[in-house]
């Protein structure tokens, strides 16, 4: 028998050895690309923090690349998914780590059941880190504009935010608000 030899307990359909290796390799696989993606986003926080702007886009870029590759594995867990539902008799919906690992020896179960936990944790921490960053960047932006109004009081021409588009005052038509002193 294989490392990865299936436990015979009536716990069910035996997996193949082959998708198990799979499984655990594509778990290490995305484990490595989230650890990566809070590499980034944590390096982001410090460009955002350290008011870096070219690292801050060069981390938007870093970031995009990598979720580029994150939407490759998870076609992959997608067909990974298919075929454990296949050998499990059950609905993809319905496959998780838990009803795989029961179908597997101590060993190989225990993996799955660490590197799963590994990586919900990082996602977790991905999505906190996110949060802040988006905050953060909402400050600095809500700043700059501030910022933005007090060097020149006339609004930019463009768009306002409520969607209305803003025009240049009339040539010569300068508004200067002055007291009526007299009485």
């Amino acid at each position: 028998m294989s490392a990865l030899a299936l436990r015979d307990g009536g716990a069910g359909p035996a997996l193949d050895p082959l998708l198990v290796g799979d499984l655990l390799a594509h778990l290490d696989v995305q484990v490595v690309s989230a650890a990566r993606v809070l590499e980034i986003v944590l390096a982001q926080s410090a460009a955002i923090r350290g008011r870096d702007v070219d690292a801050v886009v060069r981390h938007v870029a870093e970031l995009q690349a990598e979720l580029e590759r994150r939407t490759r594995l998870e076609q992959d867990r997608a067909r990974l998914l298919g075929r454990a539902a296949g050998m499990l008799g059950i609905a993809i919906g319905d496959v998780t780590v838990s009803r795989i690992a029961e179908r597997l020896p101590a060993h190989e179960a225990s993996v799955a059941r660490t590197r799963s936990a590994e990586l919900n944790g990082l996602l977790t921490e991905i999505g906190r880190e996110h949060a802040c960053n988006q905050a953060l960047m909402r400050q600095e932006l809500a700043f700059l504009d501030h910022l933005l109004h007090l060097i020149d009081p006339v609004p930019a021409l463009g768009y306002a935010s409520g969607g209305t588009r803003r025009t240049m005052p009339p040539a010569g038509s300068t508004t200067r608000h002055t007291l009526d002193l007299q009485a």
